[in-house]
């Protein structure tokens, strides 16, 4: 059987592409990200699996603050609670089966928009109007059904596995490689959702590779990272990572002077943290940005998008020229990802378009498409 055979279903294509060596690798099949088939098989098996980034948890500060997500199919709101709690519970009414909350924002209660059923931010049923006169009707028997959620390293993780291993436990690599950055110590200052017409694969990949920056991202950042310079080592598990060097012009990209945890290299070293399956983290000494990727179909993607900065940026005395310039590169960024990654799956719908061989820099990519192989594979 070659590349091109047709009769291969394209879990079996995936399975097919992984066997070989990363030395003799090739990008994956196209199928994996046209089939609607291996679509489903994603929502199954990978999504309603394995833990999923919603946002950073200073992002929801108070009681009442609230964001809502659909994984794998099912409304989902992460509140904190009048305790201080970060809970993940359905976004879905107990009553009719409305959604209950949309978007982000803050609440006291949680009234149904249908027929104003009220719950307590923890899930629990406060009120119910016009239900007096049905006699099996009893208030205290409704609650919200809750969600596993975990706070890691100042994100929030939800999942839908109650068998899921923990986030830290299934992510301690990803802090022994980065502990020194201190991660949860970043603010996060803005926090934003985009549908882009691309599968979710092609831009998770995008992400997970360095090699395209000089080209796709000629006008931005482009010529402040060197191919001779970066680093793909092979991937965990659990996640993959590469770092480049950042010129040390670029002042943000940099440790701030009052920085001391930082030394060597590791003053200017950008960490590229693919954490499977969809979120993907940039850090570096001064800034943070993050997407978190959800299918919408095989040809779009939902993002869910944040970023800000290291705490010696936030208290300095140019903090808000530093937000300002920060977004302003990563909304240019944003603007070459799109057009790259939307002419990736544009092409690869292309009845002649074919997997060509990967580069070495492209380690990650190949270390993604080992992990959902995994998943979608599991007796390989």
């Amino acid at each position: 059987m070659t590349q091109h055979d047709t009769t291969l279903s394209p879990m079996a294509e995936l399975s097919q592409n992984v066997a070989q060596p990363f030395e003799r690798a090739r990008a994956m099949p196209k199928s994996v990200y046209t089939s609607d088939d291996f679509l489903q098989a994603e929502l199954d098996h990978v999504f309603r699996q394995d833990w999923f980034c919603v946002t950073r948890a200073d992002a929801l500060a108070n009681p009442g603050d609230y964001t809502t997500l659909d994984l794998a199919g099912q409304p989902i709101m992460v509140i904190r609670d009048r305790d201080g709690q970060l809970r993940a519970q359905s976004n879905v009414c107990l009553h009719r089966m409305s959604t209950l909350l949309e978007g982000s924002g803050n609440t006291r209660s949680i009234v149904c928009p249908y027929h104003a059923w009220t719950y307590n931010l923890d899930g629990r049923l406060r009120g119910a109007p016009a239900m007096t006169l049905n006699e099996s009707f009893c208030k205290d028997a409704y609650a919200l059904p809750q969600v596993r959620c975990e706070e890691w390293l100042g994100w929030v993780m939800v999942t839908l596995n109650p068998a899921a291993p923990p986030v830290a436990e299934q992510l301690s690599g990803v802090r022994d490689l980065i502990d020194d950055f201190g991660m949860e110590n970043y603010t996060q200052t803005f926090f934003e959702t985009h549908r882009w017409d691309t599968n979710w694969k092609v831009l998770a990949e995008n992400f997970m590779e360095s090699y395209h920056l000089p080209v796709c991202h000629a006008g931005t950042i482009g010529g402040l990272s060197k191919l001779e310079e970066m680093v793909c080592p092979p991937g965990e598990p659990a996640f993959n990572y590469h770092w480049i060097y950042k010129e040390p012009h670029f002042t943000l990209a940099n440790a701030h002077p009052s920085n001391t945890r930082l030394k060597g290299d590791r003053r200017r070293m950008t960490f590229l943290l693919a954490i499977y399956p969809s979120m993907l983290i940039t850090l570096t000494p001064g800034y943070f940005w993050y997407l978190s990727l959800h299918p919408h179909g095989v040809g779009q993607v939902d993002i869910r998008f944040g970023g800000g900065m290291s705490p010696d940026f936030v208290n300095d005395a140019q903090a808000q020229s530093h937000f300002e310039a920060v977004k302003k590169l990563l909304d240019d960024v944003n603007v070459e990802d799109r057009g790259c990654t939307e002419k990736v799956y544009r092409g690869l719908c292309s009845d002649v378009a074919a997997p060509g061989h990967l580069s070495h820099l492209e380690r990650p990519n190949y270390d993604f498409a080992c992990y959902l192989n995994d998943r979608i594979n599991p007796a390989d």
